[in-house]
């Protein structure tokens, strides 16, 4: 199943300073047939404007992985990180038993983002955050491990749930195939995949920049390039 959700159709809202589409409910939008997809809850599509940004705010027991598109996000929080994020690499912060954060686009062009939240395995844990570059060229034609839920994933930034995501870039006729990690059942997997930029076609359904995909019960994944693309994909529970 690969229910297609194209960027036109979203729901979202225009802060003047912040304008954001929501791929589920979120805010002031609210659409009780798309309330999550599985662990994940939120996948927010963010365009700040130079020298504004979200201020400090709480979260908790939530696990928030903020993958920059364009631009550079400058995060601060209540432990005493800073750290400036900018595009194609990834920051992630396990809310866990309460921490307060900003995130201010201090640059001089417009930041876009993906703002995805997964709720955690557990929760009442201790939060943290930490954030990482990838190099673009680690991505080119096959998919990359940006954040995950499992050990071994390597030195990918480490999540509390049993979900992974991933980064890829594709010219233009490039494919590249993807396996949803084995569970039992397998059918519990429940895939989102968003086009970052250019377009694409999922095992035949073609699919826009900005227009994401819930899928679901498909043993693989065919992801071929109808032009030069980027490709963020969450395999979660």
């Amino acid at each position: 199943m690969i229910d297609k959700r194209p960027y036109n159709t979203l729901g979202g809202a225009d802060h003047g300073w912040l304008k954001a589409k929501h791929h589920f409910s979120f805010a002031n939008y609210y659409d009780p047939a798309k309330m999550g997809w599985g662990s994940l809850r939120v996948w927010n599509d963010d365009e700040i404007k130079a020298q504004t940004g979200f201020p400090p705010h709480p979260h908790d027991n939530m696990e928030i992985i903020t993958y920059v598109r364009e631009g550079a996000i400058t995060h601060e929080d209540s432990l005493g990180n800073k750290g400036r994020t900018e595009a194609g690499d990834v920051q992630v912060m396990s809310a866990g038993t309460g921490i307060r954060h900003s995130e201010y686009n201090l640059e001089s062009e417009t930041t876009k983002i993906f703002q995805i939240w997964v709720m955690p395995a557990s929760r009442g844990e201790a939060p943290s955050w930490g954030a990482k570059p990838f190099p673009k060229g680690d991505r080119a034609g096959k998919f990359v491990t940006l954040a995950t839920g499992f050990d071994e994933d390597g030195d990918a930034l480490k999540i509390r749930s049993p979900a992974r995501l991933l980064g890829a870039t594709l010219l233009k006729d490039q494919s590249e195939s993807y396996t949803p990690l084995a569970t039992e059942p397998a059918t519990t997997r429940h895939l989102y995949l968003v086009v970052a930029k250019g377009k694409v076609s999922v095992n035949g359904v073609e699919l826009n920049e900005r227009d994401g995909a819930a899928i679901k019960d498909e043993a693989s994944l065919d992801i071929r390039a109808l032009e030069d693309a980027e490709v963020v994909l969450l395999d979660a529970a």
